[in-house]
């Protein structure tokens, strides 16, 4: 872990100012902090599509490549991103939230009742930023969200601190339902 803190605190701001990307919150938990493990856990909204694909394809991610190996990179189709309370307020923690939708549900709707629910939630205190996504392959939503405290809330999903936020995009994300 102290590789991956030395890493981001050299390289992070590499990215401060990356062309389409909304932003990357470079998370990590560690073992016996809340977590059964030691992760690096970063995760990336990007604003176009062509952003993301130049850092794929580019010189950043295959540093990543050539320092670690290839990692699994997971992607999921944006529903919708909710600026907080907080949203001025440097995140100090984020939390990662998996829920599968339901066989028995129809999907449109069980997408529809999640946006809902997430606005509502993004209006939560302490909340910086908040996405919602599906993963249309495994039908799971995942709700992220960033947050200024230093402890998220009890019941939120997975916890990781936040080392750094690169967000040279942010105001281009969108509020709201993305369709």
């Amino acid at each position: 872990m102290g590789i991956i803190r030395e890493r981001v605190a050299t390289r992070g701001r590499l990215l401060d100012d990356f062309p389409g990307l909304g932003l990357k919150a470079y998370l990590v938990r560690e073992r016996g902090d809340a977590s059964p493990v030691n992760q690096y856990a970063p995760f990336y909204l990007w604003t176009t599509p062509e952003g993301m694909n130049s850092f794929l394809w580019g010189p950043g991610f295959q540093g990543i490549v050539n320092d670690f190996g290839r990692p699994v990179v997971q992607h999921w189709t944006g529903l919708s991103y909710e600026e907080g309370p907080a949203s001025g307020a440097a995140p100090r923690t984020a939390t990662r939230r998996r829920t599968p939708l339901g066989e028995g549900v129809p999907p449109g709707e069980a997408v529809a009742d999640a946006v809902a629910g997430h606005a509502r939630e993004a209006r939560r205190d302490g909340v910086v930023a908040s996405a919602l996504a599906v993963d249309p392959r495994h039908w799971e939503l995942l709700a992220f969200t960033l947050w200024a405290d230093a402890e998220a809330p009890a019941g939120e999903g997975e916890r990781f601190r936040v080392l750094h936020l690169s967000a040279p995009g942010r105001g281009q994300l969108g509020a709201g339902r993305q369709w």
